[in-house]
């Protein structure tokens, strides 16, 4: 699985970002714009995520989200790429709802 440095995720639009960290980790920062899907529920949630759009998978350091990626390749998806390092190695700004 490919890895992504926070530079090569800032200059790209087009990739869905998932974050597989639990809801009360993703309400305290986020990437702006990912989609909050735990690892805990992946399985339940296969159906939100598309197969045809590059994803890019984080967690807080990159150990769930390369388990997440694992259950994604599974179940017939290949365009996926995890942020190095998680959102603990992310420079850029966080929302939090």
């Amino acid at each position: 699985m490919r890895q992504i440095s926070n530079k090569e995720l800032e200059g790209s639009k087009q990739t869905v970002l998932i974050d597989v960290r639990e809801l009360g980790e993703f309400k305290g920062g986020h990437i702006q714009g990912a989609k909050n899907i735990p690892l805990s529920q992946l399985n339940r949630r296969l159906g939100e995520i598309p197969k045809d759009r590059d994803l890019l998978l984080y967690c807080r350091s990159g150990m769930r989200s390369k388990s997440a990626a694992r259950i994604l390749m599974k179940n017939g998806f290949t365009r996926l790429a995890h942020l190095r390092g998680g959102i603990s190695a992310w420079t850029g700004s966080v929302s939090k709802r």
